[in-house]
């Protein structure tokens, strides 16, 4: 198996992973107390949430500043879709999807993945 062919696997099953826990955690609850700014708040409940979601804020911050100087430096397209995603479900989707994204468009290039 290739480098390439194991990254793929590798991050598009962990972003598998991550919708079926966000699927089986998040979305009952949301789906009975459909309050999308308490369930948000709900990531702030204690320190350790706090922490975890601060956290992936600011992950989600860095991938999308990492998109737009990539579409600027490197004309990556639809690299805006990736955030939104990164929004909702989670970065860890958002970033696979971006990951993917790259490649594909870096390879069709010529180039390697940067």
């Amino acid at each position: 198996m290739t480098n390439e062919i194991w990254f793929k696997g590798a991050i598009v099953a962990a972003a598998a992973i991550f919708l079926l826990v966000f699927a089986l955690v998040v979305v009952p609850p949301l789906v009975a107390e459909p309050d999308i700014a308490g369930a948000f708040a709900a990531g702030f409940v204690n320190p350790y949430a706090s922490g975890y979601s601060a956290d992936v804020l600011a992950c989600w911050v860095i991938l999308a500043a990492w998109i737009a100087y990539e579409a600027r430096t490197l004309d990556i397209r639809h690299g805006w879709i990736c955030a939104l995603l990164g929004i909702i479900p989670g970065v860890a989707v958002g970033l696979a999807l971006y990951l993917l994204l790259r490649m594909r468009q870096l390879k069709g290039r010529g180039g390697g993945a940067a």
